[in-house]
């Protein structure tokens, strides 16, 4: 559960903020052009039917339910409450068990080895104490069973969007970049401890919009958290600005030739053995 606020905490107070911005837009809706990725992701995963699988910060649960359509038993955890609503409805849709719980990756509600495979999809990466995260992601899964991560990398496409954002709308100072996770010494440094093995490997991750870069801008601002929320907090001429430079940073990495935006998106994948 995500701690009660109050004045004198201010962490609890950014972790609020942070979920209002993630429950702004609809993550649901753009996740849909992440999901040839995330298929790649999951498909290297191998995960065999009847692995305890939990997906830490699932989103709308796009990765758990294809899991789940493999006969995995997976649980997915998430602290935007509409966004683990959706993903409720998608597993009904779908016709799959999926447990979802409403949650912070920093505490997780499970039992010591409770798992036997842990994974976050560029999700984890976003709260704001990234050395509980670790210790919470090791902590849930079982002896020799598995920690895999993607997370962007600060000189990838999304990284260098996220640079963008934060010159307009730096972040808290009680929370480092979620892009550190990207960096490989940072990451091997949080994952390495209590684990036997750890693996990094470099990927692209294919982003694929049918409409050209500057409705891409536009599809973030109205969908994606973090985008939504840099735009309200702007007046109309930083908006602009920033409306220009993310166009730019789209058109300058697109490479479709046809009206559409087609990106390759720098992360990190790390395979971690629990010890």
């Amino acid at each position: 559960m995500i701690p009660a606020i109050t004045d004198a905490d201010p962490m609890a107070a950014l972790k609020a903020r942070l979920k209002t911005m993630w429950e702004s837009g609809d993550y649901s809706h753009f996740a849909r052009f992440m999901d040839p990725g995330a298929q790649e992701f999951l498909e290297r995963l191998q995960v065999a039917p009847g692995t305890r699988m939990l997906d830490v910060a699932c989103g709308a649960g796009h990765l758990a339910i294809a899991a789940a359509e493999g006969r995995a038993e997976v649980t997915g955890i998430d602290f935007a409450s509409n966004l683990i609503g959706r993903a409720r409805s998608h597993a009904a849709s779908a016709g799959v068990q999926v447990r979802f719980d409403e949650g912070d990756a920093e505490h997780l509600p499970y039992a010591d080895g409770e798992f036997d495979l842990v994974v976050s999809l560029i999700g984890a990466i976003f709260a704001p104490q990234p050395d509980r995260v670790a210790a919470e992601m090791l902590r849930v899964c079982r002896p020799g069973g598995r920690i895999v991560m993607a997370n962007w990398t600060p000189e990838g496409h999304i990284g260098q969007m996220f640079r963008i954002l934060g010159a307009y709308l730096p972040l808290s100072p009680l929370m480092p970049s979620p892009m550190k996770w990207g960096d490989e010494s940072t990451l091997r440094w949080r994952l390495s401890r209590g684990t036997t093995s750890l693996k990094v490997t470099r990927r692209m991750y294919p982003m694929h919009f049918p409409f050209p870069p500057a409705e891409v801008v536009e599809f973030y601002r109205e969908h994606y958290g973090p985008v939504n929320r840099a735009f309200v907090s702007l007046d109309s001429i930083d908006q602009q600005d920033l409306r220009y430079d993310l166009e730019e940073l789209w058109t300058r990495h697109n490479r479709a030739i046809d009206g559409s935006t087609e990106v390759q998106a720098e992360y990190l994948e790390a395979v971690a053995v629990q010890g």
